[in-house]
């Protein structure tokens, strides 16, 4: 159901705010640094309606019952989680760098927090997931969303989706 995306996508932006962020580790060792080699993946971000927000760059465990759950708890079961978050200005490339520990698979999504609020808005927010899986009225299965990354970066695209209309989430016109 398409509420089942929202929740799902939810799961994206939202982290308690009266604990410890355990999440906050997954971000401090995502960013790729000049020069450096290793596992990542490169995401050309197509489809953005416009430069307002933040870009939510994140990689899940590529199975199920971990993906689009929340981010402190898959931390604290020593489970992989990585987020980059990317300011969008009218000069912010579109390509995200995220470092991943070990070559592997890995599901990956991509939030465009357009009011920047930390909580997903069907009705404002856009988002998009490797492999760009036409989204239905659940979130996509992990399997549908997943990379292989070696051990040098992967390079992949990712299409947005915005909420358009009466029951419809997709990709705006041209993408």
């Amino acid at each position: 159901m398409l509420m089942e995306i929202a929740y799902g996508v939810a799961a994206l932006a939202a982290t308690p705010t009266a604990q410890v962020h355990l999440s906050e580790l997954g971000k401090a060792g995502a960013q790729c640094r000049p020069d450096e080699n290793g596992p990542a993946i490169i995401i050309d971000v197509a489809g953005l309606k416009d430069r307002v927000g933040l870009l939510k760059l994140e990689v899940w465990p590529p199975h199920d019952d971990d993906f689009l759950q929340d981010a402190n708890v898959l931390v604290a079961q020593g489970k992989i989680f990585r987020r980059l978050e990317l300011p969008l200005r009218r000069d912010t490339p579109l390509r995200m760098c995220i470092r991943v520990p070990r070559p592997g698979t890995y599901a990956v999504s991509l939030l465009h927090d357009r009011d920047s609020s930390g909580k997903f808005s069907i009705l404002v927010d856009g988002v998009g997931f490797a492999q760009n899986p036409k989204l239905g009225w659940s979130k996509p299965n992990a399997s549908a969303v997943t990379l292989t990354v070696g051990r040098t970066a992967t390079r992949s695209r990712i299409v947005l989706n915005y909420h358009r209309g009466f029951l419809s989430f997709a990709p705006l016109k041209g993408e």
